[in-house]
């Protein structure tokens, strides 16, 4: 009993989901401070093994898209990150800057990339020079620095993180726009299909998009325990506003000097720390199976003081001889023969760290807790037909939870109460920018205490739907914002954020 208090989760997920959250991750073997540096965690193998799997399934349907991989410095020049004053203006307060090689000061200083745009697009203009250098698509798996922020937070807001980034280059705007969409629907399946988290497709708001680009795409996340959206992916449509800096152009099929239009989209690790706080629970990491190292976990039971070496062996042989058939079939598996730790240890530290623990033919679902027995002969069938079922459970029951806290408002009273329930809200916007911010600064006055360190209690605009049919028509001329009461244009969500 004193082993697992040791080890179980200290806070309860719904009264301190904050400390909750980061003392599951520690717990778990997901990460570790780095103290040196504030805002820089360590990724353990528990953690970046689910950035692997990631890797893995987008680097495949990148490539199905046409995009190669490559790798360009971290470090960018202060001349070219000035070259394009809209875009660094978004990043300039989280740009941190190399002065000092040794004791000697450098020429120039060099920004150290926040994203890479501007160390990229020169080289797209030496190597693009006609219609037929096109598309160019091209990705790198990297990490990149953005300094200025409140509350660090590992994986949701890390100073340091790691990310896909890819940038794109189309003769016309009618291809760019049909790779955002592509793009944009592999991210959604890496959160719904990957991870089990369901997420809202749209468009960002004016204020709200990309600096520089001409309209950002976005999948959005929920996370119900604070009742706050977070973006989860982004892809970027940014028109020809880099091309024309950057003196990217070719000379079309008609023999007409145009410049391209650009993309650039990516996904970080952020999204393992929306996974975590989606699904984990009071005891810790609840994994989806196939983002999970390992699925199945084989304790051995009934070892005593009484237990002969000769048994004891045995049992081993046994387990260890179930987890190589359970491998042979495709589940990660492990038998648990740790010396020294009785059985409900280990079941408790891998409840901590999300997988399914088996009792002999006995099953324990991580996800539910149900126990079900399982004869040995049908374990080859039984456990991967239960790794879907609890996959695909997992994702039922968070988008209902999703579907639930999304709700339709077109009076301004029927907004704070939503916000204070945790929920986001869906309202008939007029798209006007001082609206925009109207809405922020009216719903963060409150008039309990807050954190001045957490989150903004304001409520900004998550996203445009893509889909608009889920709520009540927008008849023009009619419906009007509840906000300002101007024409309504489209439902847009609205609600307190990371």
């Amino acid at each position: 009993m004193e082993n697992n208090a040791q080890i179980g989760v200290t806070y309860k997920k719904d009264i301190n989901c904050a400390d909750w959250y980061t003392d599951v991750l520690k717990k778990s073997n997901m990460m570790d401070y780095y103290q040196g540096v504030s805002g820089c965690y360590i990724l353990r193998p528990w953690s970046y093994c689910i950035w692997e799997e990631i890797q893995h399934w987008l680097d495949i349907k990148f490539k199905n898209l046409g995009v190669q991989n490559a790798y360009f410095p971290m470090f960018i020049s202060n001349s070219d990150l000035e070259k394009e004053k809209e875009h660094i203006a978004g990043f300039s307060p989280e740009v941190a800057w190399v002065t000092r090689a040794g004791k000697k000061d450098l020429n120039e200083p060099l920004a150290i990339r926040p994203t890479s745009e501007t160390v990229i697009y020169p080289f797209f203009s030496d190597w693009i020079k006609s219609h037929r250098d096109l598309p160019l698509k091209v990705n790198q798996w990297n990490n990149v620095v953005r300094w200025e922020f409140k509350n660090p937070q590992p994986f949701l807001r890390a100073r340091e993180f790691l990310w896909q980034e890819g940038h794109t280059a189309h003769l016309t705007k009618e291809e760019a726009d049909i790779e955002v969409c592509q793009i944009l629907d592999l991210y959604r399946r890496v959160y719904e299909e990957l991870f089990a988290v369901p997420v809202i497709p749209g468009i960002k708001s004016e204020k709200e998009k990309f600096a520089g680009s001409l309209y950002t795409a976005t999948v959005e996340g929920f996370i119900p325990t604070t009742g706050r959206g977070i973006q989860a992916a982004t892809a970027h449509c940014l028109g020809q506003n880099f091309s024309k800096m950057f003196e990217i152009e070719v000379q079309n099929t008609k023999g007409e000097k145009s410049f391209v239009w650009q993309n650039s989209w990516g996904l970080s690790t952020r999204s393992i720390g929306v996974m975590v706080m989606v699904h984990g629970d009071d005891k810790g990491l609840v994994l989806p199976p196939r983002v999970a190292s390992l699925q199945a976990v084989i304790v051995p039971c009934g070892i005593n003081k009484t237990t002969s070496e000769g048994q004891k062996l045995a049992i081993y042989n046994a387990c260890e001889e179930l987890s190589q058939t359970l491998k042979n079939t495709g589940v990660k598996s492990k038998a648990d023969l740790r010396e020294g730790y009785n059985p409900g240890f280990k079941f408790n530290d891998w409840e901590l760290k999300g997988d399914l623990g088996k009792k002999q033919t006995l099953v324990v679902r991580r996800d539910t807790g149900v126990k079900q027995s399982i004869l040995l002969e049908e374990i080859t069938t039984t456990i991967p037909d239960l790794l879907e079922t609890i996959q695909n459970e997992m994702f039922r029951r968070a988008k209902a939870t999703l579907d639930s806290r999304v709700i339709e408002a077109t009076t301004w009273d029927e907004i704070i109460p939503a916000l204070d329930s945790k929920c986001i809200v869906a309202i008939p916007w007029c798209e006007v920018e001082s609206c925009e911010d109207d809405i922020k600064e009216r719903s963060g006055i409150v008039t309990e205490p807050v954190d001045e360190k957490g989150p903004s209690a304001g409520a900004k605009s998550l996203a445009i739907p893509f889909d608009q049919s889920k709520w009540t028509r927008i008849v023009p001329g009619k419906t009007k914002c509840p906000a300002c009461g101007k024409d309504a244009k489209c439902w847009t969500l609205f609600g307190r954020s990371y």
